[in-house]
């Protein structure tokens, strides 16, 4: 790849850029700069980016990867929340300019807006490096606000990613799991270790794709109901189903209604909730529906 100026994730330039500005990390935002161009690499080739996209990028830092996604997009929409890299993505991303910069928490931001705005409502990509504390928020809001996205492709901490493509009756396996495959195929790209990093974190990460359904791969009436019980059916994982259910939805229902709906699709009533695949859920939830009024 033939950069416009020198490529900013190597350890060199990075340290150059730190030094230069006294960046000092923030905790609280998780920062952990990315400093190896094979993984980059990969992000960008994984992202299936070319010059038709508009790409929302979460969390630029000094814009190692912003770089690369200009690169190769139409444009990129950099979204960071620490106001003191402002100044330094400027200087780092200059000659580019296919770049907009936003200083907002993306959380708070109206994706819907801006999509509508720098591409007329046609389906973005989003990349980005999170930080491990947000990392669910971010990706279940982009999915719940029905952002017209095409696939997310980010960088998460490895357990986080073992936990979205997990299966049933796996410690791994529960609400966010059966989220993810409700609105999306997740692909882990590549395993990342922890000196790919400035600093370096002390656990290891992954890139992970996740590539959106044109449509859930379940039918169901209520989909609100079905996040309701698939939350209630882990937070106490341990229990049974039918107790799980029982105690923290029984302000919509009577245990008896439960032990019905369960019998009518052919859950055996000692069965937990981790046993339970989507399909399960979705039928278990068009069951139920039936008893609200």
């Amino acid at each position: 790849m033939i950069y416009i100026t020198e490529p900013i994730a190597s350890p060199k330039r990075t340290i150059e850029i730190i030094k230069k500005y006294d960046f000092a990390f923030q905790k609280k935002f998780g920062q952990n700069f990315l400093i190896d161009h094979h993984v980059l690499n990969k992000i960008v080739t994984s992202s299936e980016i070319s010059k038709d996209d508009v790409v929302v990028e979460i969390g630029p830092g000094i814009g190692s990867l912003t770089q690369q996604l200009a690169e190769n997009a139409k444009h990129v929409i950099a979204v960071e929340i620490d106001k003191k890299l402002i100044p330094i993505l400027e200087d780092t991303l200059s000659d580019y300019s296919n770049i907009t910069i936003i200083n907002e928490d993306i959380l708070k931001v109206d994706l819907g807006k801006l999509v509508e705005e720098k591409n007329n409502n046609k389906p973005i990509k989003v990349v980005a490096n999170l930080p491990y504390y947000i990392t669910t928020p971010i990706i279940m809001g982009l999915f719940e606000k029905n952002i017209p996205i095409t696939s997310i492709t980010v960088m998460v901490q490895k357990e986080v990613a073992d936990r979205m493509r997990a299966e049933p009756s796996t410690k791994d396996y529960g609400a966010l799991t059966l989220a993810i495959k409700y609105y999306c195929d997740p692909y882990i790209v590549a395993n990342v270790p922890p000196n790919c990093f400035i600093p370096r974190p002390k656990i290891g990460s992954a890139v992970i794709k996740l590539t959106k359904h044109t449509s859930p791969p379940v039918k169901v009436d209520n989909e609100k109901l079905l996040f309701r019980i698939i939350r209630a059916s882990f937070n106490q994982r341990r229990k049974t189903l039918i107790n799980g259910l029982s105690n923290n939805l029984q302000e919509m229902f009577e245990k008896s209604d439960i032990r019905q709906a369960m019998d009518n699709i052919g859950l055996q009533s000692n069965i937990r909730g981790e046993a339970l695949n989507l399909e399960e859920f979705s039928n278990l939830t068009n069951e139920l529906n039936k008893f609200i009024k």
